[in-house]
């Protein structure tokens, strides 16, 4: 199953766990998440906190949800930041790991974490959020199951710089001059013709009306239909066998459900949404020509008016396919996300 980032309260995502970030005691702090979750949950979330005997840094304790629309809280410990020298990045990565892995354990579907450590903490958050892509990838590389990032508002959410570098200036010059171009094709396709200013109204209709139509030939019909170029369903296939990948990497690296993926594999003529067709040519590594020949497939096309299709074209020309980062970057700037919801 995908990954999703989203913006709201942690303690109303209905899913089959949520992350807490606690401390080593497992006690209610009084403030960020922990402190909400607490509150949510009732008092007897403690009382069951109190029986685990405390929690590591870098591990992972469950408790049962209560009276938060979830089965189980997940409690983990993360690192204090004390300028990155002292083992934090990898006791983070151990949260992540760890609170996954015991998702798995539970039989959960899906589960919902806050950006650890991010927030009193002190852990930088555009570190915290690569640390967090991450290890979530390589898990869903080799699990089913559907991961949400929960932030609550912008100011607790950056991405790293190294992810914008030329994305202003691509999106600003390319997207001026072909927009200019786009709008100019425009008014030319509007401007009326000479005949359209000469002919009557009622004209065409007239000489329409005197023509005799020859009776279609549905052998030619037939011919023609069995040269149809190949659908968007066969050009993922013959992709994935030209590449050699199994299917299960191909939709990994798309951020698809399992589920669709054969949904679309099996329909021929599956039609899919513009953001799962982008999807596909990030997982599957396609060039800047690739990709508009399998959106055409679909029935789209790079916009040059589209913030969200600019990014995806800037990563796609630079030759960066980390579908979770990007979906960061597409957050950030308020666009759909790739892969499927």
């Amino acid at each position: 199953m995908p990954f999703q980032i989203i913006r709201g309260d942690i303690t109303k995502i209905e899913c089959d766990a949520i992350v807490n970030t606690s401390n080593e005691m497992l006690r209610c702090r009084g403030e960020g998440v922990d402190a909400a979750i607490h509150a949510a949950a009732g008092p007897e979330l403690q009382t069951e906190c109190d029986t685990l005997g405390g929690c590591r840094p870098g591990e992972a304790k469950a408790t049962k949800g209560y009276r938060l629309p979830c089965r189980f809280v997940i409690h983990t410990v993360g690192p204090v930041w004390n300028g990155g020298t002292n083992g934090e990045e990898d006791i983070l990565a151990s949260c992540y790991r760890e609170s996954l892995g015991l998702a798995k354990e539970l039989k959960c579907e899906s589960v919902a974490f806050p950006l650890i450590a991010s927030g009193v903490y002190g852990y930088p958050k555009d570190r915290a959020l690569n640390t967090a892509l991450s290890e979530i990838g390589k898990f869903l590389f080799e699990n089913e199951m559907l991961v949400y990032i929960v932030v609550f508002d912008k100011k607790s959410f950056q991405i790293s710089k190294n992810l914008v570098v030329g994305i202003e200036e691509f999106i600003d010059d390319d997207y001026v001059a072909e927009y200019r171009e786009a709008a100019s094709k425009r008014r030319r396709l509007l401007r009326p013709t000479f005949r359209q200013e000469i002919e009557p109204a009622g004209y065409a209709d007239t000489v329409c009306a005197s023509m005799a139509f020859p009776e279609p030939n549905k052998e030619e019909i037939k011919k023609l239909a069995s040269n149809v170029d190949e659908s968007f369903s066969q050009m993922i296939m013959r992709k994935i066998i030209e590449k050699d990948i199994p299917n299960k990497e191909c939709y990994s690296r798309s951020n698809i459900d399992k589920k669709l993926f054969s949904k679309i594999i099996g329909n021929i003529n599956y039609k899919p949404k513009k953001t799962t067709a982008l999807a596909f040519a990030i997982g599957l590594e396609l060039s800047i020509s690739e990709t508009k020949e399998l959106l055409m497939k679909a029935g789209y096309a790079l916009s040059p008016s589209s913030v969200l299709d600019k990014i995806v074209e800037y990563f796609i020309s630079i030759g960066f396919y980390d579908i979770f980062a990007i979906n960061a970057v597409l957050f950030d700037y308020d666009q759909a996300l790739l892969g499927s919801v």
